[in-house]
């Protein structure tokens, strides 16, 4: 009776790594615990059972994801079908949760084969398979589909102002690094209760033995032709992770990118507050009213340009009709800026919808639309063959852009609206045609009072260090500050010192346009894709091996 009731204690607490992983992130933000929070199942990963491993994977993973999406419910208190939200919310949850089910599986799969070879491949697995996969399953995750690139377990490290190796490659070579220190935790873990392993399969041999019960496959012996390693072999273990992990580290100890000194760009961010688009909140006083308020000691400072959020001319008209112009006029001569960047919606002469955004200067207006278009959100797939269903689109159905550089006085921004500071690749492209500067507008007040805004940032924090671009951002509820390309962030906060959120405010900032790029945009994901996908060939190649070998065997 005490043992099943220990045994199903014991399956609870399997539960607790997912539970941690979710406390390096937003609101908790314990950053550190995305270096240990892995270590327990990694050890189980070791053990060699890939079914177990994988459904322990899973689990964990869906812990992780439905509390890391815990601010999807918060799109039902502006006019969202709660069915649809919480279907959503758990679909999402479950589809991310499969690539921590597919780690653990190919993980225990490897370690199966490694049992009983020869030292070395021990160390491959430590340093080089356990890492690769698992950034590998990152990166499908970023990719397929239209991607999910949320929460990495590099993100926290990037954020703690450990990102460096993001530099040479992206946040996925930061969650390998990580990835590794759980696993030296756990092999250190391994060799202090090592002594206490042994001595339960000696007590369930020697019980086998009195029962008369022949082992089957070998599971409860020692690996075939395994070896006894002093403890200073093992040690290795410790220092070779630590070791390449300081080698990643003064490899990328400066960033690659050098800030002009002679240009500078000043900035005023805006973050307005406004309620959700789909809100039926009505507003208290009109965007000039608001506006004024927010600039009134800006123009001081003459900006260069201020910086509007996502979806700040709705009330106003499409970014390309002559009330909007008007506005962003006024704007100009209140802030006594050169230019104001704003985002909205806008329709082409085919009738295309776009989720937009209008840089107006001087003389003229540039506008970018959005590439990385959110689905469900943004449109429904297949609505362009289905036109019926492109009623259910809570915006309307979008077409989406192409990728270009907005030009500012002669500096080159990049621009994201939304989600897409979440997408590395076209970040990386941007920065590869020659944006100087990046401005990421987004309208998170979908999710109001919940902490998607904060975690949406770190997102962007990541996207400056990979690139070597300073980031200016602007978020309608929040965040809203300055990025730098090592890291650091200027943001408007609250008198607790956190960043503000579901609050009004407005800030000036200057950022020097970077001239260069990491090597991260030189090469991308195709150095750890490729090792990720070698790693893949050979599994399937020795899978392949073995079950022809058991296959001619019984045919003799």
């Amino acid at each position: 009776m005490f043992e099943r009731i220990l045994g199903k204690v014991a399956k609870v607490c399997w539960l607790i790594p997912g539970f941690l992983l979710w406390a390096a992130f937003p609101p908790m933000a314990e950053k550190a615990d995305a270096l240990f929070a892995l270590a327990p199942l990694i050890w189980l990963s070791r053990g060699g059972d890939s079914r177990l491993s994988a459904r322990r994977w899973f689990l964990n993973g869906l812990v992780f994801w439905v509390a890391t999406l815990s601010w999807m419910p918060a799109i039902v208190s502006n006019g969202g079908p709660w069915p649809l939200v919480a279907l959503g919310w758990f679909a999402l949850a479950a589809y991310c949760a499969l690539y921590f089910g597919a780690y653990g599986y190919l993980s225990a799969r490897f370690w199966r084969w490694a049992q009983g070879r020869s030292y070395g491949w021990r160390l491959f697995g430590l340093v080089v398979a356990e890492p690769v996969l698992w950034a590998g399953f990152e990166i499908l995750r970023s990719r397929l589909f239209g991607g999910f690139s949320w929460n990495h377990l590099g993100v926290p490290l990037v954020n703690a102002g450990f990102g460096a190796p993001a530099r040479i490659g992206g946040v996925y070579l930061c969650s390998a690094v990580a990835l590794m220190i759980n696993g030296t935790i756990a092999s250190i873990a391994e060799r202090m209760l090592l002594p206490l392993v042994k001595f339960r399969r000696e007590r369930r041999l020697l019980r086998l033995d009195e029962c008369e019960v022949e082992i089957r496959d070998g599971e409860d012996a020692e690996p075939e032709g395994s070896v006894e390693l002093p403890p200073w072999a093992r040690s290795i273990e410790t220092f070779l992770p630590f070791a390449l992990v300081f080698a990643l580290y003064s490899l990328s100890e400066r960033p690659a990118a050098a800030p002009d000194a002679e240009r500078h760009l000043s900035a005023a961010l805006v973050q307005r507050n406004f309620p959700c688009v789909f809100s039926q909140q009505p507003r208290d006083e009109s965007p000039a009213e608001a506006y004024e308020s927010l600039l009134a000691n800006i123009s001081l400072l003459r900006p260069d340009v201020v910086v509007l959020p996502e979806s700040a001319f709705a009330e106003v008209g499409p970014l390309d009709s002559p009330g909007a112009a008007r506005f962003a006029g006024w704007l100009r001569s209140k802030a006594n800026a050169r230019a104001v960047l704003a985002g909205g919606s806008r329709r082409d002469a085919g009738g295309r919808n776009y989720n937009s955004a209008a840089l107006y200067g001087e003389s003229r207006m540039q506008t970018y639309d959005k590439v990385h278009l959110v689905p469900f959100g943004e449109y429904i797939p297949f609505d362009k063959t289905i036109t019926a269903l492109q009623k259910l689109a809570p915006v309307g159905s979008c077409t989406p852009g192409e990728l270009r550089t907005l030009d500012l006085g002669g500096v080159k921004v990049g621009v994201a609206i939304c989600f897409e500071d979440t997408d590395s690749a076209q970040m990386r492209e941007l920065a590869a045609m020659g944006a100087e500067v990046f401005a990421f507008i987004t309208n998170d007040s979908w999710f109001s009072d919940s902490c998607e805004a904060e975690q949406h940032c770190w997102q962007s924090v990541a996207r400056a260090v990979e690139t070597g671009l300073p980031v200016l951002r602007a978020g309608n509820s929040g965040v809203t500050g300055v990025i730098r390309p090592d890291g650091e962030r200027t943001f408007l906060v609250d008198s607790s010192g956190r960043p503000l959120v579901d609050e009004r405010g407005a800030m000036f900032e200057r950022v020097a346009p970077a001239r260069a790029s990491t090597f991260y945009v030189k090469a991308g994901d195709a150095p750890l894709a490729s090792i990720f996908s070698l790693l893949i060939l050979g599994m399937i190649l020795i899978q392949y091996k073995a079950h022809h070998e058991k296959r001619r065997t019984l045919s003799v």
